[in-house]
């Protein structure tokens, strides 16, 4: 078999985890976390965590510890993912970051600003498996290919301040699969289609 070679432009090698809380199963979304660990990208590496819900009174936020690196994942990734981040006109709030765990058991990611401090926790592990999204330039597609290795979890929860968030992680379909919306998404490189 001959090797696969993505002929795209890498941009982003890392992490894009992610939370979804939904009280009814996914019919509305209480909760949406998607924090990115970033080793190289050519807005140089750094963390970034997208967050909006009922926690912010329904306010999307972006924190980083990198400006250049979040606004280049809301113009190049973040916001095909979910266009709602692309607004590059939301401030871009300083902050520190730190994992506690890891993907054996747990894992908790620290988000701290000088006004709010995050902690998105990640447990009842499951077997990781790796997914290839190929991207494509039709209806419904974006021009980005992915490729992660998935840590689904069955349990996660959100506190802003100490204060836990409503809602549970519920069952989505990724390309036919059942999983989860609370997922530690690892090991992952993103390209841009070629022209």
């Amino acid at each position: 078999m001959p090797p696969i070679i993505d002929n795209g432009e890498v941009i982003l090698v890392g992490e894009n985890s992610f939370i979804r809380l939904s009280r009814d199963g996914g019919e509305t979304i209480t909760e949406r976390a998607s924090h990115w660990r970033v080793l190289w990208t050519p807005a140089g590496p750094g963390h970034v965590l997208f967050y909006e819900g009922e926690m912010t009174g329904g306010e999307a936020r972006v924190y980083s510890d990198n400006i250049a690196l979040a606004r280049f994942l809301q113009v190049n990734i973040q916001g095909f993912l979910y266009p709602r981040h692309a607004d590059t006109s939301l401030p871009v709030r300083d902050a520190e970051f730190l994992r506690e765990g890891d993907a054996r058991s747990y894992s908790t990611e620290f988000v701290t600003s000088d006004a709010e401090e995050f902690s998105l926790t990640w447990t009842d592990l499951q077997p990781a498996f790796v997914m290839h999204m190929p991207g494509g330039r039709g209806e419904g597609q974006i021009p980005l290919s992915a490729w992660t290795t998935f840590v689904q979890a069955r349990e996660a929860r959100i506190t802003v301040d100490g204060d836990f968030a409503a809602g549970e992680p519920y069952e989505e379909n990724r390309f036919g699969r059942p999983t989860s919306s609370a997922v530690l998404a690892w090991a992952e490189t993103w390209s841009k289609l070629a022209d």
